[in-house]
């Protein structure tokens, strides 16, 4: 008895140093890697706290506000465009990885079927927008004006020969239309929720050498905080590279 009333009084020492730390999260494959960091982060008297998002704009808005610590979801570029449209000033805390971007149809096998006229849709936000018409430009679709523009829009294509027709939607419907059109460029963390596998069935998508690597982010005023160090640390540990190379099988690829 002595020995569980000491076991129990230690369990609950470590249990009250622990520090809590809440981070927002897209469901995949975001969440699954904060869960599987989880339990080593707990005996590192870290608390982690996951909340998941569907949108790319709350996680952003509730970090700013200082309703939670930090967000896992997006790339640089993406944050960038964030502080500069909305005025804050969330920073990247560390890299993770890198979610290769995808061109998927639900109706076309190749992006050489796609007939005059095809019905092509991308996420409305200004960075993955730019960030679609440069993989159709680089499969040879469509031609920018500025051909490393990566805050490119429907209006700066310069050279169209099937004559496609762009709408922009939000990334988070994009699965949901596949059907609907000719083709979708799709985020792969929406694609894998669709159950689409990015290196099987996306008829174009980005090499593991794109530039668009997924950030831990934070405040300035807690960057540097050791909870949020300690969840950096974490996330570019080996036991981590090695669950998204076996998890994700190409479809999700470690940063460093």
């Amino acid at each position: 008895m002595k020995k569980l009333l000491v076991a129990a009084a230690a369990f609950a020492a470590l249990s009250a140093q622990a520090e809590s730390l809440s981070v927002a999260a897209t469901a995949v494959p975001h969440a699954e890697i904060l869960e599987f960091v989880k339990p080593a982060l707990a005996k590192d008297g870290v608390e982690l706290e996951i909340k998941v998002f569907t949108d790319y704009v709350q996680p952003n808005v509730q970090v700013a506000e200082k309703r939670l610590d930090a967000n896992f979801f997006q790339h640089q570029p993406y944050l960038d465009e964030f502080n500069k449209s909305r005025g804050t000033e969330l920073v990247a805390v560390a890299g993770v990885h890198v979610e290769p971007f995808g061109a998927y149809s639900g109706k076309h096998k190749s992006l050489d079927a796609l007939p005059e006229g095809a019905q092509v849709v991308i996420p409305n936000d200004a960075t993955n927008g730019g960030r679609a018409l440069l993989l159709l430009q680089k499969a040879g679709v469509i031609k920018l004006k500025d051909a490393g523009n990566i805050l490119a829009t429907p209006k700066d294509i310069a050279e169209n020969p099937k004559a496609i027709k762009v709408r922009e939607l939000e990334a988070a419907t994009l699965p949901r239309v596949l059907n609907q059109v000719d083709l979708a460029l799709i985020n792969t963390n929406y694609a894998l929720e669709a159950k689409l596998n990015p290196t099987q069935d996306a008829l174009a998508i980005e090499g593991s050498d794109s530039p668009y690597v997924n950030i831990l982010v934070a405040r300035a005023d807690n960057k540097d905080g050791v909870a949020l160090q300690k969840l950096a640390k974490a996330l570019n540990s080996a036991e981590v590279k090695a669950f998204i190379a076996e998890k994700y099988q190409g479809a999700v690829v470690p940063a460093f």
